[in-house]
C-alpha cells in the first residue's frame, strides 16, 4: 500500500512547485521508513514549505493532553509552528498569511473523541474564509474503516471531543472525514483529498505493513484504539481509566474497587471478544496519581467481534452499581463545569439511565442512529 503522502510525493509535487505550503502534521506524519513528512517536504526541490501547524500534543508529540500550547520556532527545520491547541482551539488568519494552501497529514484513530479530526475541521473552515485550499494526505483508519459503534451526537452537546453528529466509531479514514465535514456538515471551502493506494477498509493497522507510532502519549498501541471508544467514557467518571499507566484505556479501576468483585461482575455479561482480568496499579499522574487502584485488565480474545462503546457503558453500570456511595461522574472546568461524560456521549441520556438503572432505551435509540449513519457516510468512502 501507499500513503497518501506517498502518493504525493510521487505524483502531484509539480502541481504546487509555485506555491507557499503549509503543513499540519505532528511524528506520526511520517512514511513506510518512518521518514517525516515535515523533514520530506523541507528538503523538497519542488517544496516552498513556509509554515508548520500542530495539533494538541504539538509537532513532536511532547506535550501531555489538555496542555495549551504555544506557537515557537521548529528546532530541525527552523519554521514557525503555530498551534493549534492554544486557549481557543482553532487557527487564526493571522498563521495563514505565509502560506498560499496548507497540507493536513495526522494520523487518527477512528474514534469521534480524537481532537486531531476537529483541528482539521477548524482549519477547513478558516481556509475557506480565507479563500486557501487544503488537501489532506490520507491515512488508514487503524481500527479498520467497516465497524460503527455508538450514538450520534445532539444539539447542545458539541463540544471539542464531539463536534459533529458522527457515532463513537465512525469508520471513516480522515480523508473521508474531511470530505463529510465539507459536504454533510456545510464547511465551504476548497478541499483536495489524496487517496492511500491499496487499502482495504477491512484493514486494521497490523494488516497494513506501516510500523504504528503512538500519535499521542496514550495512544499506546492497536488494542488501546480499539478499547478507547468505549473505556474513554471512564474519563467522565471518578474511575480511572488507566491515564498514568503502561495500560491506557485497556486498565482500569479506583481505590474503593475490588477487582476480583468487578471481574466476576463483568464476566456475567458475556462482553464478545474480551476477558476482565483483576489487576491492581498506581498511576504516575492523572486520577489518584501515586495511589494503589483495583481494578481490571481488558484483554481482547476476538478483535472482529469488540463492541468498545457497549463495553464502556457495561463497565460504567456495573461500577455504579456496585460502588453507589462512592461513583461520581465528574464535572470538567475545561467545559463550563459541564458532566464530562454528556459530551463523551454527546448527550446527557446515557447519565441519567444509568442513574436509573436501565439503558436499554438509549441502546434502543442508538441503533436506529447508527444504521443511518451508515447509509449517509456512503458517498463519501474513498475505498
Amino acid at each position: 500500500m501507499k500513503l497518501g503522502s506517498e502518493v504525493f510525493l510521487q505524483t502531484y509535487t509539480q502541481k504546487y512547485q509555485e506555491a507557499r505550503i503549509g503543513l499540519m502534521s505532528n511524528l506520526t506524519g511520517v512514511n513506510h521508513n518512518l521518514e517525516s513528512t515535515i523533514d520530506l517536504f523541507a528538503h523538497h526541490d519542488d517544496i516552498q514549505l513556509t509554515a508548520l501547524y500542530g495539533p494538541e500534543h504539538g509537532i513532536r508529540g511532547d506535550a501531555k493532553e489538555g496542555e495549551l500550547i504555544d506557537s515557537s520556532i521548529d528546532a530541525y527545520t527552523g519554521l514557525p509552528v503555530f498551534s493549534l491547541y492554544n486557549k481557543n482551539k482553532k487557527p487564526d488568519k493571522e498563521m495563514l498569511a505565509s502560506i498560499d494552501l496548507i497540507f493536513c497529514d495526522l494520523q487518527d484513530v477512528g474514534v469521534r473523541y480524537y481532537t486531531f479530526i476537529y483541528t482539521l475541521a477548524n482549519m477547513m473552515k478558516l481556509c475557506g474564509e480565507q479563500g486557501i485550499p487544503i488537501v489532506v494526505l490520507d491515512r488508514p483508519n487503524p481500527i479498520n474503516g467497516v465497524g460503527i459503534e455508538g450514538n450520534i451526537v445532539e444539539d447542545g452537546f458539541e463540544s471539542f471531543v464531539g463536534q459533529f453528529p458522527i457515532p463513537v466509531r465512525h469508520g471513516l479514514t480522515i480523508g473521508e472525514l474531511a470530505l463529510l465535514f465539507k459536504h454533510e456538515f456545510q464547511i465551504p471551502c476548497n478541499l483536495d483529498v489524496i487517496p492511500m493506494s491499496g487499502w482495504s477498509r477491512k484493514d486494521y493497522f497490523d494488516d497494513t505493513d506501516l510500523y504504528w507510532v503512538s500519535p499521542t502519549p496514550n495512544a499506546t498501541n492497536l488494542n488501546m484504539c480499539l478499547l478507547y471508544s468505549g473505556t474513554c467514557l471512564l474519563e467522565g467518571t471518578n474511575i480511572s481509566e488507566g491515564r498514568g499507566t503502561t495500560k491506557p484505556f485497556e486498565m482500569l479501576g479506583a481505590p474503593f474497587v475490588n477487582g476480583r468483585e468487578l471481574a466476576e461482575e463483568l464476566a456475567e455479561y458475556n462482553i464478545e471478544g474480551v476477558l476482565f482480568r483483576p489487576t491492581f496499579f498506581k498511576p504516575q499522574y492523572q486520577k489518584y496519581a501515586g495511589k494503589v487502584c483495583e481494578g481490571v485488565q481488558i484483554h481482547i480474545t476476538d478483535r472482529t467481534k469488540i463492541n468498545a462503546f457497549y463495553l464502556g457503558i457495561t463497565v460504567i453500570k456495573t461500577m455504579h452499581n456496585l460502588y453507589p456511595n462512592e461513583f461520581q461522574f465528574t464535572k470538567s472546568a475545561d467545559f463550563n463545569n459541564r458532566f464530562f461524560l454528556d459530551l463523551l456521549a454527546g448527550t446527557d441520556n446515557l447519565r441519567k439511565q444509568v442513574l436509573k438503572g436501565d439503558t436499554s432505551e438509549f441502546f434502543n435509540r442508538m441503533s436506529y442512529e447508527t444504521e443511518a449513519f451508515r447509509l449517509s457516510r456512503e458517498k463519501y468512502l474513498l475505498y
